[in-house]
């Protein structure tokens, strides 16, 4: 079973995504905020990061960026509320897999989980 670590600073958000992910056979770790998913990143095993871009404190993009530099890449799927030509660049550029626009079908989120090797 696959573990996907959910990301993202609003609540109902990340129990939406629990839900939805867990129904389709994903075990889910959620975290409201970067900084939190650094503290238990060696304990989580998650085989996918689905990251909010706009955080409180440290971004989406900053936290993409700071793991490939320490040598821990992960399958990264962005999602953003906020969706414009340079934070879809600098999400690509930074390394993620897929980028998601809020409010997303659900279908477009477990098709870019079931493409990850």
């Amino acid at each position: 079973m696959r573990t996907i670590a959910v990301v993202d600073d609003n609540p109902s958000m990340l129990q939406g995504l629990n839900r939805l992910l867990s129904a389709h056979g994903y075990r889910v770790r959620t975290f409201a905020s970067a900084e939190s998913f650094l503290e238990a990143y060696a304990e989580c095993e998650a085989d996918c990061l689905l990251l909010d871009i706009h955080l409180g404190g440290i971004s989406g993009i900053d936290l993409q960026r700071q793991l490939i530099a320490s040598g821990r890449e992960l399958p990264v799927i962005m999602m953003t509320a906020i969706d414009n030509e340079v934070t879809r660049q600098e999400a690509f550029d930074a390394g993620c897999i897929a980028y998601l626009k809020k409010p997303f079908l659900s279908k477009l989120l477990i098709d870019a989980v079931g493409r990850i090797p």
